[in-house]
């Protein structure tokens, strides 16, 4: 039977729904003509804004999902509070230009070249496309559009935002501040939020307060993400402070660059966040029928408290966002050379590294810094990307022939982005790194910072990278960054555009990720920025793992690994072991403390083999193993934060539990038992109650009336009691369900 076409097409249309979503599905994106409301439902959420009167976009609702035949009023034109509040500002909006009396953080501010600087966007147009809805707004006079693109997961309910800046009109405008989107919350003031704050070896410090009148401002001025703060929040209704309790919002910036997250409480209690690239010495000079491309801002809700807007973000990052989504392979377990060798790297001393980590079951070795140019220490070499021939004179094969024989992949340690002006590289291309002309050159770690924005240097790291895959089989790059922006410099463009840097430079950085994972598709890589300096949900889509902190110590470690989960997956988290005493605070720690510590992230050795006792490597190869069997669940599993390690708890306990549910492992940790007072009873989550688990022990000791198998219900209602006491002590145990139930 002959099938017509527009039959054809529609079948054709159905079959891409039903490959987009598993299923034949209507799109979660409505819009009501009639009250002129666009409403997202998926997920548990349901997210909705309106054109009011005046054609502005209006936040109407964001939170639980709504029923289907739930009428949410039309957006409104608010009256002025007073003469100083006018109605343009007292009135939300969904992304506000600075104009009109606004006095609110604006989602965009731009000069035009006649020195004006009003911008008042209204409606045009829009289009729904299976879950991706694009609006477009206009100024009211000028011909400056904005396309407002929302795009929604249906297993989670995030909500992507982002914003295309076009410029069509006849000359140049100068972009000041451009925000990806606003997220509106209901109006309210029980409010408090949560954020990270850190430095270089203290990442991950969980900040919690109560939001206020004014303005939270999070940001890095610093050319990338910054240790100081990451760009995710997470703000809670209520008093609750209960890990899995309460009605919380949360977003992450996807941007790897100079940020800004505003969280603000205005004159009448109406809670906003905005955020995009950090207006702080921004200027985008946008020529006729050029466009600005926001980052994107992620945005979700939670019934389930903090934790629960954990496990929705680590999901979404799982599913969509990693390199390898939606099914990333576990990571392996990895053995870095650095502690052991730093820049005193060799053939023989590597092949001797390779043969005791393949002895303990690694499955990955890594070569750190220092096999290259002319690089004995960190004040020279960097840029000149050739082997040092008198460290290894036939090059890296029979390092890299060794390391596959005995049953590993190897690595490699690049720092692209930067060089020493002790290098041959900057002594021929003086110009390439970031600068102001007459001025002096800021040193970090006696490096500079090359200027990736140019085409010319984005071009030479690429190939020299390109270069080093093609000669040899690498496996894996732990491509570092050692330093943050000074003197951000561009002299050799127009003047009108040299702080285009600040955008092409991250540009540029995520253009050559992708061409390398193109080219060579077998490659994974891992993020680092002296630790967790660059950590992100733009990152993150073009690398396989991050290093949170250079700070290994496994104690440290607990509070930096609690932080670090709260917006990111801990299957990307790696976590190396240490020599003990660690080198961060001298501390003394047994094997089985500081292995459980690496484990509840992606496990791999950094301590200095060849010094290993062997009780010590006992230890480590039998909870390699252990690890290997249930690393799938404490990658990319439901993360259960039991007990805390921050403010100055004694105790902190983890569960993860598969996917599936049909395991769970449970780690526990006491720094100081005090006064013979018994470690208090772990009570798990998230399991079947109905179901029986068994308990093994991976490590440590459950007091001895623990039954081997119980049900659920008891596990979570009974609970058990690890035995620790003494000082800097840990247990783990694996809890299976019986019988495939």
């Amino acid at each position: 039977m002959r099938i017509a076409p527009r039959l054809r097409f529609a079948s054709f249309a159905i079959a891409l729904m039903i490959s987009h979503y598993g299923f034949a599905q209507t799109s979660p994106i409505t819009y009501n003509e009639a009250s002129k409301v666009f409403r997202i439902d998926t997920a548990g959420i349901t997210y909705a804004f309106g054109i009011n009167d005046r054609s502005e976009l209006q936040p109407l609702y964001w939170g639980a999902k709504l029923g289907a035949t739930d009428q949410i009023p039309p957006a409104r034109v608010f009256p002025e509070a007073a003469s100083f509040d006018l109605t343009t500002t007292v009135t939300p909006q969904e992304f506000a230009g600075w104009g009109a009396g606004l006095y609110v953080e604006p989602a965009l501010k731009i000069t035009f070249p006649d020195g004006n600087r009003d911008l008042v966007l209204h409606y045009v147009s829009h289009k729904i496309d299976g879950p991706v809805l694009t609006v477009v707004v206009k100024d009211i006079s000028r011909d400056v559009f904005v396309n407002l693109r929302y795009e929604v997961d249906p297993a989670t309910g995030i909500v992507s935002r982002s914003a295309e800046i076009q410029n069509n009109t006849k000359d140049s405008l100068n972009i000041e501040s451009a925000s990806a989107a606003t997220w509106t919350l209901p109006r309210g003031t029980d409010y408090s939020l949560y954020y990270l704050t850190g430095r270089w070896s203290s990442e991950g410090a969980l900040q919690h307060e109560a939001v206020r009148p004014g303005q939270r401002v999070l940001e890095s001025r610093r050319g990338s993400t910054g240790h100081q703060n990451n760009p995710w929040f997470a703000i809670e209704q209520g008093p609750s402070d209960a890990q899995n309790e309460g009605k919380v919002w949360f977003g992450a910036l996807g941007w790897s660059g100079s940020w800004r997250i505003t969280v603000e409480q205005d004159q009448l209690q109406q809670v906003r966040v905005t955020g995009g690239f950090n207006p702080f010495d921004f200027g985008y000079h946008l020529a006729p029928g050029e466009s600005l491309q926001t980052p994107i801002f992620y945005g979700g809700y939670s019934h389930e408290g903090v934790g629960g807007a954990s496990r929705l973000l680590h999901k979404f990052e799982i599913t969509k966002i990693l390199p390898q989504r939606p099914n990333p392979r576990p990571r392996p377990v990895i053995y870095d050379s650095w502690e052991a060798t730093e820049f005193n790297v060799d053939e023989a001393g590597q092949s001797a590294l390779a043969e005791k980590a393949a002895a303990l079951g690694i499955e990955r070795f890594a070569m750190d810094d220092g096999w290259f140019g002319a690089r004995n220490d960190d004040h020279a070499g960097l840029g000149d990307w050739t082997v040092n021939p008198k460290k290894f004179p036939h090059g890296l094969k029979p390092l890299i022939d060794k390391v596959h024989s005995l049953g590993m992949d190897f690595g490699i340690w690049v720092e692209p982005e930067m060089v020493n002006p002790n290098s041959d590289l900057y002594r021929a291309h003086p110009d390439w790194v970031l600068n102001f002309t007459g001025r002096p050159r800021t040193e970090g770690r006696n490096q500079l910072v090359l200027n990736l924005a140019r085409q010319d240097v984005r071009d030479y790291v690429f190939n020299f990278l390109d270069k080093l895959l093609n000669e040899n089989d690498i496996a894996f790059f732990k491509w570092d960054y050692n330093r943050n922006w000074s003197e951000p410099g561009w002299p050799a463009v127009p003047t009108e555009d040299q702080k285009q840097v600040y955008v092409k430079y991250t540009q540029n950085l995520y253009s050559i990720l992708a061409e390398l994972r193109a080219k060579h598709p077998r490659l994974e890589i891992e993020d680092c920025s002296g630790g967790g300096g660059r950590v992100d949900l733009g990152i993150l889509r073009y690398t396989d793992q991050v290093w949170p902190s250079d700070n290994s110590d496994s104690f440290d470690r607990l509070t930096i690994q609690d932080g670090f989960t709260y917006p990111y997956t801990p299957g990307v988290m790696m976590a190396l072991v240490p020599d003990s005493p660690t080198w961060r605070n001298h501390r003394t720690l047994s094997m089985q403390y500081r292995m459980l510590s690496a484990m509840q992230g992606s496990l791999g050795l950094g301590g200095n083999l060849n010094k290993w006792t062997p009780e010590e490597l006992d230890t480590a190869k039998q909870l390699i193993a252990e690890y290997k069997q249930v690393r799938q669940t404490i990658q990319h599993g439901a993360l259960y934060r039991l007990v805390s390690p921050r403010n100055g708890s004694e105790q902190s306990v983890t569960e993860s539990v598969a996917e599936d549910g049909h395991e769970a492992v449970v780690f526990t940790f006491l720094h100081s038992s005090q006064f013979g007072y018994p470690y208090p009873r772990v009570f798990l989550q998230a399991l079947d109650e109905t179901a029986q688990y068994k308990m093994t022990t991976i490590a440590g000791q459950a007091a001895k009336e623990t039954p081997e198998t119980a049900s659920g219900a008891y596990w979570m209602h009974h609970g058990f009691d690890p035995l620790l006491e003494g000082d800097f002590q840990a247990a783990a145990f694996k809890l299976e369900k019986v019988g495939g139930q």
